[in-house]
């Protein structure tokens, strides 16, 4: 099953055809690098890894999040870089704080905690924090979102469209899962935590 996505180029539309389960492909590999580039964080700031409240090594919103601005707002080509850059760091400013919001409200606990960093507009957003996620997933767009997609496709094979299409039904699935956890003991979801000393 085909479905035609539009992307932008230049901010001019453009059909380009991709499968659904390549989307989901798209999807798994970003929520698995969300998943690595925030226990790298965690690992830097705190000295520890853990698994990011989820059960599977994949954090969906990244993924969501980055697919959903390549189909509005496509990839930072020709002379748009900064202007990219500059619509992905409200994104991510705005989206971290509606999030953050989100799950207090819902699980009545605070998510993260970013009041002891300068620059932080409420608890859950900074002017580095944004900055630094605008930065990488501004450089992904620009460099590695469409040639993957590429990639996606043109090794495309049933099997391999059924496998993506089950991985991405299983992160719904312990997305749904771990959320209903957090909310039920009202704090985070905690399964295995990893302290690692560099000294």
């Amino acid at each position: 099953m085909e479905m035609i996505w539009k992307r932008k180029d230049e901010f001019t539309l453009q059909p380009k055809l991709y499968d659904i389960p390549e989307v989901f492909a798209m999807t798994a590999l970003i929520s698995l690098l969300g998943f690595i580039v925030e226990n790298i964080w965690m690992l830097t700031r705190s000295g520890f890894i853990d698994n990011r409240n989820m059960t599977l090594p994949f954090l969906l919103g990244y993924g969501i999040a980055v697919v959903g601005m390549y189909l509005l707002i496509g990839t930072p080509k020709k002379g748009h870089f900064f202007f990219y850059f500059t619509i992905v760091f409200f994104f991510v400013s705005f989206g971290e704080i509606a999030l953050g919001f989100l799950v207090e409200k819902l699980c009545g606990f605070y998510y993260w905690d970013y009041t002891c960093l300068p620059l932080h507009l409420t608890r859950y957003t900074s002017f580095f924090t944004s900055l630094g996620f605008a930065t990488i997933i501004t450089l992904f767009m620009y460099f590695c979102y469409e040639p993957m997609m590429e990639f996606f496709h043109s090794h495309k094979t049933k099997r391999r469209q059924r496998i993506w299409t089950v991985v991405f039904i299983l992160m719904i699935i312990d997305f749904f899962y771990s959320f209903h956890a957090m909310r039920m003991i009202g704090d985070v979801n905690k399964t295995w935590k990893i302290c690692i000393n560099f000294f």
